[in-house]
């Protein structure tokens, strides 16, 4: 008897777990292959591909966001391999599984929640007697009648084999995302989410855990994602994870979601001192800072620990952090998730999620969405659409946020623009993405695609629709923001290029004759402070100009150990050619370092001289450097 185990991954670069827990309990009894899609895939193309490999036995895994295109793929199946048997598990159908028996006539079985024990005593029965009333956790079909057996006990995890070691993952593990698990189960009851279903905790032994990490490591995985639901539920477990991580990572990234308001001091305080920059990301699920919302769906959460912890890590520079919202959760209106929102950006996560309620089938909200009136789409997965405190033209304002948010906050393609506009230009940061999302979709820019350029001109153009102040400021920063998000040095502008030739090869001369004048980013951050602390020390206010006074005096190694270090100018030894072909250079029309330093727009007199410089690093990211100018330039 032949078994393909199957999924549709959201993409290529996806794997299923799941699939290979399966195959890992009954590869030793049965002939079981893997075959992994996506749901872009042609139904078609899918259909071929499972016929051609020939089974007997077809097992799908399903989640809301591949469970209706699942459905497309079976039913092609069915008529073209009426005798081959359909099994479906996952999350999608493990909850109101007589309801998908019912609707999926082609499919035979679902595997109900934890699958690898239920999924082989299928198979021995499909291939022996075919007593399938033996099988605890299992639904199937016995004539016209649907019958669900009682659930199975949870499995021991240490007896279940590793799903790890495939030889046939070897040659892409280190183009996927490895998906990995040290436990099962949540200790928490949130209303929204389908682990609070699970009760309690479980892990593997954590010796066969690092051992599996290393082989995965040793074989040449880039990214391993922990799908644990809170991987800091047990402090000492996590730390020494973490201990084992940062000594053996070998530039592997590990992605972790975790809760972290019960982050302890110490293990915050290890990773602060001991992770090397870039190789641990944190997922941490905020959902609403909305008290009485927290407590109706069951959600603990103290948000002043949270926003400790997640200070204390931003501060470290060493962790990436994304956070999630969630809208539309009970008694969350339109005012308050504003609220959540500005609470949460207030905390410069580098990216926020914001995600829409799903009524996921066997959530506690779900089954009680009548007492708030809510109401949401039929079909996976299964958004929300309005409640009793919250409209769906609410629902589409903030789905016009949620667009801009992901252009110009997670993309990182505008930071320094999109930071001076929140805290200079707007009421809020919500505010902020929530007027230019609304002019965006008045332009009907949400029916055409954009490249880079467009970006740049159409925030350019909503802000002059709304006679925003000090233009030249943002569009210096615009300018900054532009050239640093390039590999090369750019073909073309966005902008009109105000500099005369003559002028251009004039500051090019003078940056080549006196290159020690330029400022990198961090040196430029310690003049910037140094400068504010002496006018705050003798109650005056500093001169912009006033900062390249320290300049000579000034080491990198002052500025905050977390920030990178950029080398000096005068380090890179350029010459003519390789500036003319590597550089691009601009004048700004006020003081840069004063602004990016928090410096007020209105005492930001000055000009300075923008100078950019590619492929001069391993990374191949540009290295900016600034001079003001004015008085100096006379004095050279």
């Amino acid at each position: 008897m032949k078994v393909i185990l199957s999924t549709l991954n959201a993409k290529y670069i996806h794997t299923s777990l799941a699939i290979r827990c399966l195959k890992a309990y009954s590869e030793k009894d049965f002939d079981i292959e893997l075959a992994e899609y996506t749901i872009k895939d042609p139904v078609m193309n899918i259909v071929s591909d499972l016929f051609q490999r020939g089974a007997d036995v077809i097992g799908f895994s399903c989640y809301i966001w591949n469970i209706e295109e699942t459905i497309k793929v079976i039913d092609v199946l069915k008529k073209i391999m009426p005798e081959v048997k359909i099994v479906l598990g996952g999350p999608e159908v493990s909850y109101d599984t007589e309801h998908w028996m019912k609707r999926l006539a082609n499919v035979d079985f679902i595997v109900v929640g934890e699958g690898e024990e239920t999924f082989h005593q299928l198979l021995q029965e499909l291939e022996g007697e075919r007593k399938f009333h033996f099988v605890y956790g299992l639904a199937y079909r016995k004539g016209e009648e649907v019958i669900l057996m009682p659930g199975r006990p949870k499995a021991d995890l240490n007896e279940l084999p590793s799903p790890y070691r495939f030889a046939e993952d070897l040659p892409e593990l280190g183009k996927r995302v490895v998906y990995f698990e040290t436990s099962r189960g949540c200790p928490f009851s949130c209303q929204f989410c389908l682990s609070s279903i699970e009760v309690g905790v479980r892990y593997y032994d954590i010796e066969r855990t690092k051992s599996d990490i290393l082989y995965l490591i040793d074989n040449g995985a880039k990214l391993i994602k922990f799908v644990d639901r809170t991987f800091n539920i047990k402090r000492d477990y996590a730390l020494e994870m973490f201990k084992f991580l940062i000594e053996n990572h070998r530039g592997c990234v590990f992605q972790f979601e975790i809760t972290a308001d019960i982050m302890r001091p110490e293990v915050l305080d290890y990773l602060a001192e001991n992770a090397p920059p870039g190789i641990f990301r944190f997922e941490i699920g905020v959902q609403s800072t909305n008290d009485p919302t927290n407590e109706l769906v069951k959600r603990r959460q103290n948000f002043a620990k949270l926003s400790r912890t997640v200070t204390k890590v931003k501060q470290s520079g060493k962790i990436d952090q994304h956070l999630d919202l969630i809208a539309g959760l009970p008694l969350e209106d339109y005012n308050t998730f504003r609220k959540t929102f500005n609470d949460v950006f207030a905390l410069g996560p580098e990216e926020l999620q914001l995600g829409f309620l799903k009524m996921l089938r066997g959530t506690g909200l779900r089954i009680d969405a009548d007492k708030y009136n809510y109401t949401y789409m039929d079909v996976a997965p299964y958004e929300m659409l309005s409640n009793d405190v919250l409209s769906f033209a609410d629902i589409v304002r903030l789905k016009r946020l949620e667009d801009v948010l992901e252009k110009y906050w997670n993309s990182h393609r505008m930071d320094h623009t999109v930071n001076y506009l929140i805290e200079r230009e707007f009421v809020s940061a919500f505010d902020f993405f929530q007027e230019f999302g609304d002019y965006w979709e008045g332009q009907g820019w949400q029916k055409i695609g954009h490249q880079l350029e467009d970006l740049f001109t159409r925030l350019q153009s909503f802000l002059v629709s709304r006679a925003t102040k000090r233009m030249e400021i943002v569009l210096g920063l615009m300018k900054l923001d532009y050239f640093l998000n390039h590999k090369y040095k750019p073909r073309k502008i966005w902008w009109e290029h105000t500099l005369e030739k003559d002028d251009w090869s004039s500051y090019m001369k003078m940056v080549l004759q006196h290159p020690d004048v330029l400022l990198s980013p961090v040196v430029a951050d310690v003049v910037a402070e140094t400068v504010r602390e002496a006018s705050t020390q003798h109650g005056v206010q500093a001169s912009p100009s006033s900062a390249t006074d320290v300049h000579p005096a000034m080491s990198s190694q002052q500025s905050q150990p977390y920030r990178e270090m950029i080398p000096a100018f005068a380090s890179l030894k350029l010459g003519e050619k390789e500036l003319q072909k590597h550089a691009v250079l601009d004048i700004l029309p006020f003081s840069l370092e004063h602004i990016l330093s928090g410096g007020s727009p209105l005492t930001a007199e000055g000009r300075t001289l923008l100078l950019v410089v590619y492929q001069q690093n391993e990374q191949q990211k540009p290295l900016y450097y600034t001079m003001p100018i004015g008085k100096e330039i006379a004095a050279i």
